[in-house]
């Protein structure tokens, strides 16, 4: 007989659990899927900014409090400045 899978409140919750239980335990509970994975086509251009090795590591710290990447948050700011804008439309 295996064990039940418990119901979480957010990934977070779920990660932390996955992450000192082994899935063996729990294989009973599982199903099998067809995953059909279609990339999206990037929609997206880089770009570079410079800033002083101070701000990085402040953005770099709040990123990681967040669990995204430097680059996530930093866009992501972006978009809400922009948003903020008169006249500006962020898709």
């Amino acid at each position: 007989m295996t064990k039940k899978i418990p119901k979480f409140k957010n990934y977070k919750e779920e990660a932390k659990f996955w992450d000192t239980h082994d899935i063996s335990d729990y294989i009973d509970e599982m199903k099998f899927v067809d995953v059909e994975f279609i990339p999206r086509q990037k929609r997206e251009e880089s770009m570079t900014i410079r800033v002083e090795p101070e701000l990085k590591k402040r953005l770099d710290q709040i990123a990681r409090k967040n669990n995204i990447s430097l680059s996530t948050i930093a866009r992501l700011w972006l978009i809400e400045r922009l948003k903020n804008e008169p006249s500006s439309k962020v898709v």
